[in-house]
């Protein structure tokens, strides 16, 4: 590469103390974005018109840049990320590597975090140190629950720096459902469970979690119906107000999704919990009744996973923080369970 061509990139401010250190605007530098797109000052995950036609808390949350990826191509020793970043999330129970951090995988792989400090609130750098620097494809997962504005991308001047090739599934797998899916209260970026998924099945996906703000919308399943993807899972009881409102827009939903897309295979299931109210297996009830439904006008392409069977015995009381979200060890759990469906259904 050239590097003289795009030295206006050079120019980025640093504190960062390492040999040859040299920036490029992701938006420019020859890399692949996946999960987000740019509108207008910031990246997101569906057009910023349409979040906005939905409700004030989806405009916000749609700019957080859960399940985006920066995929590239280099040999440098390091790799260094500057961001410019806002809007924020912060609970006592979440960590600020969670909310705010950048992880750096090559293939399954986990080299290190983007770790920002705890009083960010506009702009961070850091560096993660490759110990054993090659060509290689890597994999940033952006932040879970921060909107991103701007991102550099540093390496040392000379390396290799070019696209990532393809995925194995190149179509994405479209996870749509509450505050869990958007990947509350992961430790990282890379934790969350569709990030997981991705590394395990090789495929591309895009996060369609918004915390407290997914209601089963009828616009929200029409808007999902239009995209081209290789399969779709939801799950968004935690954020339906009542019994009542889920029974109300659970199979309207999936049937707008159905309807665009006969062949599409299809994923439902609930809240990642072990121990359950009377409510939470009404709405166990809810689902199957959804799927039986389907089954029963013929659809081949329609499954579930019960939410109390995302959490493996083995790790179930372990996997939740205050009985709700799940922590790194859930997710991991959610994971196994979800690429094993996946799997079977996609072979």
């Amino acid at each position: 590469m050239d590097f003289t061509k795009i030295d206006k990139n050079m120019k980025v401010e640093t504190k960062i103390e390492r040999d040859g250190l040299i920036f490029y605007d992701i938006d420019k530098a020859p890399v692949n974005i996946h999960g987000v797109f740019r509108e207008g000052d910031r990246y997101v995950r569906m057009p910023r018109d349409f979040a906005e036609s939905i409700n004030d808390s989806i405009r916000w949350l749609n700019g957080h840049t859960s399940g985006g990826r920066i995929r590239f191509v280099t040999d440098s020793p390091y790799i260094a990320l500057k961001l410019q970043i806002g809007g924020q999330s912060k609970f006592s129970f979440f960590s600020v590597t969670g909310i705010m951090g950048c992880d750096v995988f090559s293939g399954k792989r986990y080299y290190g975090t983007i770790i920002p400090p705890l009083d960010t609130t506009t702009e961070y750098e850091n560096v993660v140190d490759i110990p054993d620097p090659c060509e290689r494809e890597y994999t940033i997962n952006m932040p879970i629950y921060s909107c991103v504005y701007k991102i550099y991308l540093g390496i040392k001047e000379g390396s290799t720096l070019k696209p990532a090739g393809d995925y194995k599934i190149t179509k994405p797998i479209v996870f749509y459902g509450s505050s869990i899916t958007q990947g509350g209260c992961a430790g990282r970026p890379g934790s969350t469970y569709p990030a997981q998924i991705s590394r395990t099945l090789d495929c591309d996906f895009i996060n369609l979690g918004f915390a407290g703000s997914a209601k089963g919308e009828e616009e929200v399943a029409r808007y999902i119906a239009t995209l081209d993807m290789t399969a779709f899972c939801y799950d968004y009881d935690h954020n339906a107000n009542s019994l009542e409102e889920y029974k109300e827009t659970h199979e309207k939903f999936f049937k707008i999704i159905r309807k665009a897309n006969p062949e599409l295979p299809i994923i439902m299931t609930t809240r990642p919990k072990k121990h359950l109210t009377d409510d939470e297996k009404e709405r166990i009830n809810v689902m199957m009744q959804t799927y039986q439904n389907a089954i029963a006008a013929g659809d081949k392409n329609v499954y579930y996973i019960k939410g109390c069977d995302l959490l493996e015995d083995s790790v179930a009381e372990v996997s939740l923080i205050e009985n709700c979200h799940p922590n790194d060890c859930g997710f991991a759990s959610m994971a196994r369970v979800y690429s094993k469906k996946l799997k079977e259904i996609l072979a």
